[in-house]
């Protein structure tokens, strides 16, 4: 991970493992969804990396996840926490 930015990737990785913690294992993020979330508005771009390939903070994946965690584990069978 360089400089505190993270690939769509990568933090789709991150918000797994929050996600897991929270869920069991049951909630996982995919690449899609972290693409989804940015297009929604809720993960903003903070730069590029060496490919155009969008990067994002550690704080806003953090902000994203949370905003959306409601819903992902609705999706999969676990009331909102």
């Amino acid at each position: 991970m360089s400089h505190g930015l993270y690939t769509g990737t990568q933090a789709a990785a991150l918000a797994t493992q929050w996600r897991r913690n929270l869920s069991a294992n049951a909630a996982a993020v995919t690449l899609p969804a972290i693409c989804n979330w940015r297009r929604r508005g809720h993960l903003p771009v903070a730069g590029l990396d060496e490919r155009d390939r969008p990067l994002y903070t550690l704080t806003d994946l953090a902000q994203a996840e949370k905003v959306t965690r409601p819903r992902a584990l609705r999706l999969v069978g676990i009331g909102a926490q």
